[in-house]
């Protein structure tokens, strides 16, 4: 009797535990400070219902910071990401809302710098001559001056949220290269995603000389690129500033996956 009464006073003690423990989780997690910083990819542009007070940046309620707020209530978020933004104007018009406090903060930034709005428009207008100097000349700007951009942008960050945890998120690849697709010939497609890859691992390495993690999106995107009959990618669309930029489906099924795993 002494030895089962033993027992379940063990037993309640674990349960009050783990409770207290579980509990303290809980409101850690809810006391989260976040700041999403970014571009379009952050902003939600191709996802549509814009936020109202967003203009011309765009911020979405389907995007994948806005998710991830709405999801686990942190304490306070700060959404500033803003289509177009490059790692400059981050470092200019974003950073504001960092703090010693802050302790989540996610960030894409790079595509606009090595112009790949600009490279897409060739690919489609152009030759496959003027598509592949064009991919070839935002490749050498990755190699020779991006890294000194991202290190400065990731040296502010840091230098503002020192106590953050920081996800640098990439970008997927626009393209199925392996499927039958109208459009751009596969030349052009293939130098494209080779562009992507490249983007990604410049962002990665800068990222983690900074301690950073960075999230990959290629993974999920996989069989959700252009021409994959399934696409979480718009391709040329009649509003054109959504073109090549990630559907709602995209940030939920794509984005939003990569900073859970990394938050």
């Amino acid at each position: 009797m002494r030895r089962v009464r033993a027992t379940s006073l063990a037993s309640s003690f674990l349960i009050a535990l783990t409770i207290a423990f579980t509990g303290a989780g809980q409101a850690q997690a809810a006391a989260t400070s976040y700041v999403a910083l970014g571009d379009s990819y952050s902003s939600g542009v191709g996802a549509g219902s814009y936020q109202s007070g967003s203009g011309d940046c765009k911020r979405s309620n389907l995007a994948y910071p806005q998710l991830w707020a709405n999801a686990n209530s942190p304490s306070s978020f700060s959404f500033v990401a803003c289509s177009g933004a490059t790692t400059s104007t981050v470092r200019s018009s974003q950073l504001g809302p960092l703090t010693s406090a802050t302790q989540l903060v996610s960030v894409t930034a790079g595509g606009n710098d090595v112009g790949f709005a600009d490279v897409m428009q060739t690919c489609i207008l152009g030759t496959s001559a003027t598509c592949l100097d064009r991919v070839a000349t935002a490749r050498s700007y990755m190699s020779s001056t991006l890294p000194a951009r991202l290190d400065a942008l990731y040296a502010d960050i840091a230098s503002r949220a020192p106590s953050a945890r920081v996800v640098v998120i990439g970008y997927p690849k626009f393209y199925d290269v392996e499927a039958i697709c109208a459009g751009l010939s596969d030349t052009k497609r293939t130098a494209i995603n080779q562009a992507a890859d490249q983007l990604n691992s410049v962002i990665s390495q800068r990222a983690a000389a900074r301690g950073f993690r960075f999230g990959d999106v290629r993974p999920p995107f996989t069989g959700h690129e252009i021409c994959s009959g399934d696409s979480w990618l718009h391709s040329l669309d009649i509003s054109i500033g959504e073109s090549y930029h990630p559907k709602a489906a995209g940030q939920s099924g794509g984005y939003l996956p990569v900073l859970n795993a990394n938050d």
